[in-house]
């Protein structure tokens, strides 16, 4: 058996960096990728009545999660980081193979002048640049369970923080990713091993830098840092 993975397309979102994504795909239903196809994949033959479904099934590379050896247990962020749980009863990324599985919505089915397909998604919890390993159609039939039991994860759906976003600083943002960026931050993207009062946090999205601090379960955004203007340094 053959168990060499090859890339067939590579996703490009908002996020340049882990910090703020979303920790499921389709919590941030405005969130928008694109797939880009490589090697003999850019041939629209490849995704040939792809359109005819709603939802895929991304199975990708966690291509930044770094990890020491095997570990048999893990602690999940929505558990605050202090109850392990088996690799196996959770989805988190430090797994025996690095390998991710997210849903996402086909929003379009764009080509390029070489005829080379672009699949345009949203709902997406990816990094920029990661690697697609396989893509697979959604069947409602068969791959929804609506009386499925989802532990602590079902338990812990709704957790996130107020945001507080005044529009001076709204404004500064594009239009078309004002609502989203709120709809991210109020996921709260602190690791819970990392939430310190007062501390000034940065989360890189689109060319910009969202930096906010939370106080008592009340996220604040504080600075609209534009990353492409000369003179912008990260928040340490």
């Amino acid at each position: 058996m053959n168990e060499n993975l090859i890339v067939v397309a590579r996703i490009h979102t908002d996020f340049p960096e882990k910090f703020g994504i979303p920790r499921q795909s389709g919590l941030v239903s405005t969130l928008r990728g694109e797939i880009h196809f490589e090697g003999v994949f850019r041939n629209p033959d490849a995704v040939r009545g792809i359109e005819e479904y709603s939802h895929l099934w991304l199975l990708w590379g966690f291509s930044e999660a770094k990890k020491d050896g095997m570990n048999l247990t893990v602690a999940p962020p929505r558990l605050g980081g202090k109850e392990r749980k088996g690799v196996f009863a959770t989805r988190s990324p430090f797994r025996p193979n690095s390998i991710g599985l997210s849903s996402v919505r086909l929003e379009e089915v764009r080509y390029g002048e070489g005829g080379e397909p672009v699949l345009v998604v949203s709902g997406a919890d990816l990094l920029d640049g990661t690697p697609i390993y396989d893509i697979k159609p959604y069947l409602p039939y068969t791959d929804s369970h609506p009386e499925a039991e989802g532990s602590f994860g079902e338990a812990h759906k709704k957790d996130g923080v107020e945001v507080i976003f005044p529009e001076e600083l709204r404004q500064q943002l594009p239009g078309d990713l004002q609502q989203t960026v709120l709809e991210v931050l109020s996921q709260d993207p602190r690791a819970a091993y990392n939430k310190k009062p007062d501390y000034v946090y940065g989360m890189s999205f689109a060319g910009y830098d969202i930096r906010f601090v939370v106080k008592e379960d009340v996220l604040i955004v504080k600075e609209i840092a534009d990353r492409r203007e000369s003179g912008w340094k990260r928040v340490k």
